[in-house]
């Protein structure tokens, strides 16, 4: 097909790439060994890191959902690109010229999502140019009025809409942009008599993505005659989706990753005045409230709790908290919106604090009437979530009266039921029955009957609705069973943990691996099936002898003795990849970025080598045990066991030189 990207460009692609940079922009990654990074993963909700990054390899993978690739398809998965947008997207970051076949350029289908990237570079450059124009006095003025200097300006993108109808839309027409991806963009709008500008007459803020892309626009009215809402955003787009986004977080992610603290406020000039405070761990919610995509998007960067301690996730960790600090307005819908975040994730909840100022300001109202310390102040002075929900809670009951205490503790009984940390649990039965004047055994019973309540609900059949489709694709079984996930079996094994260490000590450290008989292995030496069909494969494409047919054509040609190693493990992984099927590339994936527990090259290989030998010793007890089995029940029946005894023997043998090898 004319005008896909030739291969030889896509590898040139793939080779230049940073993985840890790329993959950085979403997820906060921490060491974990050798060119290993470990961090929450991005595809699914979880609270330890199993998503680990092995960048001398190139790959990605998580422990928990199962999901692996490269910095292709991370990119695919996570901003749904198609392979080639992902291709080009990458090419243009690193300056790397591609061709396609035929010497033919992409077809109109390619770049869509690089277009509108561009289309809102251009437009924002247009904004902030416009800023200094003689009609953005009224912007100017709301700025300076809210504290706002031009570098602050500046520094958070701030620009101005004209009032005009096509101001935008002339310069982006006059760039190659169609209208047709001003619309889809969402900068423009179709009306009876043609294209019109979205945003006009109004003060612009950027709205970026994670790696610091303009994906749309929050606009703010100024001018007295515009009768429309107070904020406009952008519409959903293609590339726009407000309850995935957050305003700031492409200057806050750093200071976020490394403070391990999120402070949430609800506006633009909200995180304009936090971070201008020292608080520049600030962001906000883009026209909607606070939900559970943007959960998962604070916790990946907070990079939450603890390690998971499964087979597979070879390096140890230590339980790592982090604080998400709401600073919502003082008024029921701040109260609300605090409220809201309660029921979003037990884990979230139990890390999350709310810093609500008393007389109703917000982060930008507070630092123009008491300064920066002020914002500090309020920071500091949060209280942890369920404490203010429960507060809450009894504000809506008239606690001075016998009835209005009941009522506030049965209000009050299902929310600290559902702290899941017993030991918390019975410091807020204490706090409660403080605050309601009430005996606190009293209290404790009745959390305990809201607790029942709550289960015995839980067990109660509920009407699901199953979704159906008249396009829904038919598999049969045998292209289901294909392309299944492999089982791994029992992961907390101390076998599978050998499993794993040795497989990954072949795939990433075949040279240290070379000459310990590994090829020899028996496939039922592996316990676990994914493992077997690994094993197979390596078989199949002739084991480590294949990867010394590498090495040694590698040698050949580069005289530097590392850099060999890395061009030939490199070539064989390759190999392996494409010769295995989509299943198998998934274990493939997981044990290419399996944490080999060793911080230094020396001793990573000679780990890599002890662990090899160990699994070749066990398959070496496997195979004399069943010989011995075999030469009894031969001797049992009067037949010579003498070829038996011989086979056992040299297996003896093996065995007591990888003992006595010095490895």
């Amino acid at each position: 097909m004319s005008g896909l990207i030739i291969k030889a460009d896509i590898e040139k692609v793939k080779d230049t790439v940073d993985l840890e940079e790329i993959v950085s922009n979403y997820v906060t990654l921490r060491p974990a060994g050798i060119n290993t990074f470990k961090g929450l993963c991005p595809f699914h909700d979880e609270n330890t890191p199993s998503f680990n990054v092995n960048t001398a390899r190139g790959f990605w993978h998580c422990f928990g959902c199962g999901e692996g690739g490269d910095a292709i398809s991370f990119l695919q998965k996570i901003d749904h690109l198609s392979f080639t947008d992902a291709v080009e997207h990458l090419a243009g970051k690193y300056g790397i010229t591609l061709r396609y076949e035929e010497g033919k350029a992409p077809t109109q289908d390619y770049g869509k999502r690089q277009r509108l990237l561009d289309m809102h570079r251009v437009a924002e450059e247009y904004y902030q140019a416009q800023l200094h124009s003689p009609e953005a006095l009224p912007g100017r003025q709301f700025l300076s009025e809210r504290g706002f200097s031009a570098e602050a300006a500046k520094h958070f993108g701030v620009g101005f809409a004209p009032s005009g109808w096509n101001g935008l839309s002339n310069v982006l027409r006059a760039q190659g942009f169609t209208d047709q991806e001003l619309i889809t963009g969402g900068l423009a709008s179709q009306g009876s008599r043609g294209v019109y500008d979205r945003f006009r007459g109004r003060l612009m803020w950027p709205i970026r993505d994670l790696t610091g892309a303009t994906i749309g626009f929050g606009a703010r009215r100024l001018l007295p005659d515009d009768n429309g809402p107070k904020y406009l955003n952008t519409p959903e787009t293609p590339i726009y989706h407000k309850s995935k986004v957050l305003y700031g977080l492409d200057l806050a992610k750093r200071s976020i990753a490394a403070k391990r603290q999120v402070v949430i406020v609800e506006g633009y000039t909200d995180v304009m005045a936090a971070h201008l405070a020292g608080i520049d761990t600030a962001v906000a919610s883009c026209g909607t409230a606070f939900g559970s995509e943007h959960v998962k998007i604070v916790r990946r960067l907070l990079g939450d709790i603890a390690d998971p301690s499964m087979g597979l996730q070879l390096a140890s960790g230590e339980s790592r908290g982090g604080e998400v600090i709401f600073t919502f307005d003082g008024d029921a819908a701040g109260q609300k919106a605090a409220l809201k975040a309660y029921g979003e994730d037990q884990n979230f909840a139990l890390q999350t604090f709310v810093a609500i100022e008393k007389r109703g300001m917000d982060p930008c109202d507070l630092r123009i009437h008491e300064g920066d310390e002020a914002i500090r102040k309020l920071v500091a002075a949060r209280i942890p979530l369920f404490e203010f929900v429960l507060r809450t809670t009894l504000t809506a009951v008239d606690l001075s009266t016998p009835e209005g205490r009941v009522a506030g503790l049965r209000a009050a009984a299902p929310v600290v039921s559902s702290i899941r940390d017993r030991a918390l649990q019975k410091e807020y039965v204490r706090l409660l029955s403080g605050w309601l004047g009430m005996e606190a055994r009293d209290v404790a019973s009745e959390v305990a009957r809201a607790a029942k309540m709550a289960a015995y609900a839980e067990t109660q059949p509920q009407a699901q609705v199953k979704p159906q489709s008249e396009t829904a694709k038919v598999t049969s079984p045998t292209e289901a069973e294909s392309e299944a996930p492999l089982a791994y079996g029992d992961m907390r094994s101390p076998r599978f943990k050998l499993e794993s260490q040795a497989l990954a000590s072949v795939l990433q450290c075949p040279v240290d691996c070379l000459g310990t008989g590994f090829d020899e292995i028996d496939l039922l030496t592996f316990t676990s099936p994914a493992f077997r069909e690994v094993h197979k494969l390596l078989q199949t494409c002739g084991g480590l002898a294949r990867f010394e047919a590498h090495l040694q054509a590698a040698e050949r040609a580069i005289p530097d003795p590392a850099v060999a190693v890395a061009k030939a493990t490199e070539g064989w992984n390759r190999e392996l990849f494409d010769r295995a099927s989509n299943p198998v590339k998934q274990v493939l994936h997981a044990l290419l970025v399996v944490v080999l527990p060793q911080d230094e090259a020396e001793k990573l290989g000679y780990f890599a080598r002890s662990v090899t030998i160990s699994l070749v010793k066990t398959s070496i007890a496997r195979s004399i045990e069943q010989l011995r089995f075999e030469i009894g029940r031969l001797d049992a029946l009067g037949q010579d066991s003498s070829a038996e005894f011989r086979k056992m023997l040299t297996l003896e043998e093996r065995r007591r030189a990888l003992d006595e090898a010095d490895v």
